[in-house]
């Protein structure tokens, strides 16, 4: 189940990642890391409670998968893991930056936390707002945070500037700007469009009351498909991590393992794990 979880492609893809194993004080031995990984994938997977974590497929304790998804979180692996997954399908030429679209989705936050909010369209009830862009093929470039009664377009500038900087293998800076943005109409705002014209970026944003609803998902509809694909983990479709950082970190691992299957894609590779 390990080795189905996290194959070893991905695993020599992280493994370079992750900070060194300290040596236990006491008690038995230090968890293996790939087992670990694989505990954490299955709970995301699955959307179990941390303490269901089944033990016969050779997991550790849901505790344990629990404190290494919060220390590499902090060690700031999940976003190395992330970037990486997308430099390399930038090098083989799968990421087109030619055009890019964002857009947010509020989720229920059962236990509160912080970065939570009353969502006015969910009865005023506790929720958090996962704010993505995507590149053309809905690839997601960056995932941010935010309370649920935030505005889409306050997080617009945030999310311009999360995306990572990718290395072509060639010569030259590494690119980080689409040559376009495609929002709705909650981003129809002066100071989006300026945004974008600062950054060099073209603005394809709908504006309300002219824009027709029989276009408006021509260019978009990578984004909400892209929702849906996280929505497919199971532990992220609500929050139910009080922490931000670490609902963030399964957002981050989610967001890499849709980057991994695209790669999977493009390297041919027939048997690469059910992911």
């Amino acid at each position: 189940m390990v080795e189905k979880l996290v194959p070893d492609r991905l695993w020599h893809i992280i493994q370079p990642l992750l900070p060194s194993t300290p040596r236990p004080k006491g008690g038995g031995q230090y968890a293996c890391p790939r087992a670990t990984l694989a505990g954490i994938v299955y709970v995301l997977k699955e959307g179990i409670r941390w303490n269901a974590l089944p033990s016969g497929y050779g997991f550790p304790s849901g505790v344990t998968c629990w404190r290494r998804l919060r220390d590499w979180q902090a060690a700031g692996v999940w976003q190395a893991l992330h970037h990486t997954l997308l430099n390399e399908l930038h090098v083989l030429g799968g990421v087109d930056l030619s055009r890019a679209s964002l857009d947010a989705a509020s989720l229920r936050a059962f236990k509160g936390g912080n970065l939570t909010g009353r969502n006015p369209t969910d009865r005023g009830k506790l929720g958090t707002k996962r704010h993505v862009i995507v590149n053309r093929q809905g690839l997601p470039l960056a995932i941010l945070l935010s309370s649920a009664n935030t505005h889409d377009s306050k997080m617009f500038d945030a999310l311009l500037d999360a995306v990572p900087p990718l290395k072509t293998g060639r010569r030259g800076r590494p690119r980080r700007r689409p040559d376009a943005v495609h929002a709705d109409k909650a981003y129809d705002f002066p100071r989006c469009r300026r945004s974008c014209w600062k950054r060099r970026i073209k603005a394809r944003i709908a504006r309300r009351g002219i824009e027709s609803r029989e276009r408006l998902g021509r260019h978009r509809w990578v984004v909400e498909r892209t929702l849906s694909w996280l929505n497919s983990f199971r532990r992220i479709r609500v929050r139910a991590e009080r922490d931000a950082s670490r609902f963030l970190a399964l957002n981050l691992i989610a967001a890499a393992f849709i980057c991994f299957r695209y790669l999977l894609r493009l390297e041919g590779c027939a048997s690469g794990g059910v992911v």
